[in-house]
């Protein structure tokens, strides 16, 4: 059994946002969210197994496999728009936030040096990286970072050491007043869009022509579902921390950015330092993987190769990464551009997760690997619910 691919998504999901969120989610509301988070991580399993099944029994990723099976050209077009559009200028906008998140978690260690210094040194490493153009040395890197913001962000909440009643009883679904917007927020913090063509593109990429794809298969399923969870326990420390530290206190706006700082006071110094490096990590993974997502979206779409080491690739990938760079380096806000990045995914991930499901049924396309019907009656209340959570967020930019 060979950890990685799944390791990438936690990678990708476990940004400043996602800090941001859960620590929002903590601090207003304790721990009552907490079967939230839960039933995230299993939608988010269940939609990454079918997304990297595909890539693994198709050698196509799901940019590709669209490109592939939507035949009329009308309808091929729009789906192009709508995957460049959410994918691709998604991931430039939200890279500024990675990058800055990142620069914060440094600024956090070193006061001494500004987020102005630290995010372009960050870029151009993070750059180097997708520019060598190698999966493995990506792939360990990720992996290390991953490894690393799990030890702190599990030291920290092992620090807060919340009562563990009470964390239990957040398991039991409630709906406290005004928490509808946080719920959808971890919601979508969770089950990204982006994450199922990065998953998917990375299998494709692999050579599985001399391999029994059975065995393949369930390596795949074990690595997404212990990845995920293990993502799922990051965001419910980071959770559980902030409801300890923060929960019926009057302590202001909570953000990634002053989050290490706020728990100082409840947790001593070492939690500052501890809470800026999981930062720092998480910040950096995000930036890695989300110009790496965009690329497979884009590359899959316009039908040219997704080979990292295909210099469109890399030309795609690197331009997301300075987007992102430009606007953290600059100070510039990026509003209007994640605006029209949340209106692109809102029409998106609806439209791409009930695509991939029926993908994913289709003999023709997947073969023996197609879903079980088991599986097909389980995923059916998700896509009711992403239906929803676009809807909801649409109309939020809408009105």
């Amino acid at each position: 059994m060979r950890f990685g691919p799944g390791l990438l998504v936690t990678a990708a999901f476990i940004g400043p946002g996602t800090i941001t969120t859960a620590s929002v989610a903590g601090a207003n509301f304790g721990f009552a969210l907490i079967w939230t988070l839960l039933f995230s991580v299993m939608a988010t399993i269940l939609l990454q197994s079918m997304a990297a099944r595909l890539g693994v029994a198709t050698g196509q990723d799901l940019a590709q496999a669209l490109r592939a099976h939507i035949k009329t050209p009308y309808l091929k077009a729009l789906a192009s728009f709508l995957v460049i559009s959410a994918i691709g200028v998604g991931s430039a906008a939200y890279e500024a936030g990675n990058l800055s998140g990142a620069s914060m978690g440094l600024v956090g260690i070193f006061p001494g040096v500004s987020a102005q210094i630290w995010t372009p040194v960050i870029a151009i490493c993070s750059a180097i990286l997708l520019y060598s153009g190698k999966h493995k040395v990506v792939e360990n890197a990720l992996i290390l970072l991953v490894i690393l913001m799990s030890l702190v962000f599990i030291s920290t909440l092992i620090m807060a050491a919340p009562p563990i009643t009470q964390v239990l009883t957040g398991f039991i679904p409630t709906m406290p007043s005004g928490s509808i917007t946080t719920v959808l927020a971890l919601i979508g913090t969770t089950i990204v869009p982006y994450n199922l063509f990065l998953h998917s593109g990375v299998l494709a990429a692999q050579d599985h022509s001399k391999s029994d794809k059975d065995t393949i298969i369930k390596q795949t399923n074990l690595d997404t579902g212990l990845s995920i969870t293990l993502g799922g326990v990051i965001t419910l420390a980071i959770l559980s921390t902030a409801s300890v530290a923060f929960y019926g206190t009057d302590a202001g706006k909570i953000s990634a950015a002053n989050m290490a700082v706020q728990l100082e006071p409840l947790l001593g110094e070492a939690a500052h330092y501890f809470f800026a490096i999981g930062l720092f990590s998480a910040g950096l993974t995000s930036a890695i993987t989300a110009p790496l997502a965009g690329a497979y979206a884009v590359c899959g779409m316009l039908g040219w190769s997704s080979e990292m080491s295909n210099s469109r690739f890399k030309t795609v990938a690197i331009t997301i990464l300075a987007f992102g760079a430009f606007v953290a380096s600059l100070g510039l806000d990026p509003v209007a551009v994640i605006i029209f990045a949340q209106a692109a995914n809102g029409l998106l991930l609806p439209i791409i997760t009930a695509y991939l499901v029926w993908l994913v049924n289709q003999k023709t396309v997947m073969g023996k690997y197609t879903n079980s019907t088991l599986l097909n009656v389980v995923i059916l209340p998700v896509l009711l619910l992403i239906f929803s959570l676009s809807c909801y967020k649409l109309s939020g930019l809408i009105f």
